[in-house]
């Protein structure tokens, strides 16, 4: 279904030069760049901060864990809200719960009584801001943004996540968490205020299709369901989807293992560590700066595939060498490839997901994704535990390895023809 506000409507749903919906892009990248920035220093700033507090591993690990929890708990739920309600107001309260969040560890923190109840609490709230946003501004965007413009949308919100996440924020709040707890807890509410602000900027009906008003009202765990059976039963989504749960496994699994490894194994300090986490970042943007020239030169099909190459040998390097510029080199590459992959799988599935759906799917979709990372962690512990961390390395490379069977077999180029033309 294709909105048009004003202008003129070509055919197969293209919208013409004076569609106001063109300034949306923009505002969603700006929104996007700003809050994953925050969200960065977020998950940097709890974990060191519960550090400051308890000397327990578990305490410490807890307060990470509030923030990636939600998406196993409610990412499905979340996305009937986000099929039901406007999607904008929903980025609002979003924002609206970080700030409250943010702001009461600002008071507790200048006022010396943070404590750790504070900060798994905080972490609770914002892992589910964190939800509802991500799930709303993916499922906006056919909405808010022309169909031909929908992939550079994508790359620059794709770009910005991951800059923002694992470069950008890291950075930024241990400058900020060096010049005080409360300036960098009250830097990400002001930044969380000023996104929230930007949204009004926005044009368009930004909610799904209201329902018919003869129809009858279907449970929540229904919609639910009527979400997971329109992944599971389409080929090309359902393996899209089982694919993503491994390369999603295999970064969870790198990003628990690569701080032992680059210490004991690789002999790195932490500003050499750095450059190796930095490698997914510049990977990242760098996916984003060209994913549409690779895509005009080789298709989104091979764009998706470099991903499975790039994230094998993310995995595959450090089980052979322990070489900096090997691991980083590797780091960069399956930034990118992730890029390229994120990038394609939105622009497709935006295409034959209906508008109605994009919630519950959109949600279904991640649940894939954010549940396998601690999968993937928690397996590479016990492969490193029994034959060391080059043996479990080599273990997540073998399982991308074989990804590329089912991929040319269920990707096909007539099943991304009949995406673009739905």
């Amino acid at each position: 279904m294709v909105t048009v506000l004003s202008g003129t409507t070509k055919a197969g749903g293209e919208t013409g030069p004076a569609d106001p919906r063109r300034r949306n892009t923009p505002v969603l990248v700006g929104f996007t760049a700003v809050t994953n920035l925050a969200d960065g220093v977020v998950k940097m700033a709890l974990p060191v901060l519960a550090a400051g507090l308890t000397g327990s591993p578990t305490e410490v690990t807890a307060v990470s864990l509030t923030l990636t929890l939600p998406w196993l708990l409610v990412a499905l739920h979340v996305g009937v809200l986000v099929d039901r309600f406007d999607r904008r107001k929903l980025l609002w309260i979003a924002n609206g719960a970080r700030l409250a969040a943010t702001g009461l560890l600002t008071a507790s923190a200048t006022g010396g009584d943070l404590t750790l109840g504070a900060l798994l609490a905080a972490g609770a709230v914002l892992g589910v801001a964190d939800v509802l946003a991500s799930t709303s501004a993916s499922a906006l965007v056919p909405a808010a943004v022309p169909a031909e413009r929908r992939e550079g949308a994508n790359a620059w919100m794709v770009g910005a996540e991951t800059v923002g996440q694992e470069f950008a924020g890291p950075f930024v709040g241990g400058l900020l968490l060096a010049a005080g707890t409360g300036l960098a807890l009250g830097a990400t509410s002001v930044a969380y205020a000023l996104s929230a602000l930007s949204l009004v900027l926005l044009v368009g009906r930004l909610r799904a299709p209201a329902p018919a008003p003869d129809a009858v009202a279907v449970p929540v765990n229904a919609r639910i369901a009527e979400g997971m059976r329109f992944l599971w039963r389409d080929r090309v989504l359902r393996t899209l989807s089982l694919i993503v749960a491994v390369l999603a496994a295999v970064w969870g699994a790198w990003l628990a293992l690569m701080p032992l490894y680059a210490r004991q194994d690789m002999a790195l300090g932490p500003r050499e560590y750095g450059i190796v986490l930095s490698a997914l970042g510049v990977g990242g943007l760098a996916g984003a700066v060209v994913v549409t020239r690779v895509n005009r030169l080789l298709g989104a099909r091979w764009a998706m595939f470099a991903d499975l190459v790039g994230t094998a040998l993310m995995v595959a390097l450090p089980a052979l060498t322990t070489d900096i510029r090997a691991v980083a080199a590797g780091a960069f590459l399956g930034g990118m490839g992730g890029t390229l992959w994120t990038v394609n799988a939105r622009t497709l599935t935006q295409r034959v997901v209906p508008d109605e759906m994009l919630g519950r799917y959109s949600a279904a979709a991640r649940l894939f994704s954010f549940g396998a990372m601690p999968l993937g962690a928690a397996l590479v512990g016990l492969l490193a535990e029994w034959g060391g961390a080059r043996f479990a390395f080599g273990v997540f490379a073998l399982a991308v390895v074989v990804t590329p069977v089912p991929f040319f077999r269920n990707v096909t180029p007539s099943a991304l023809r009949a995406f673009r033309a739905g």
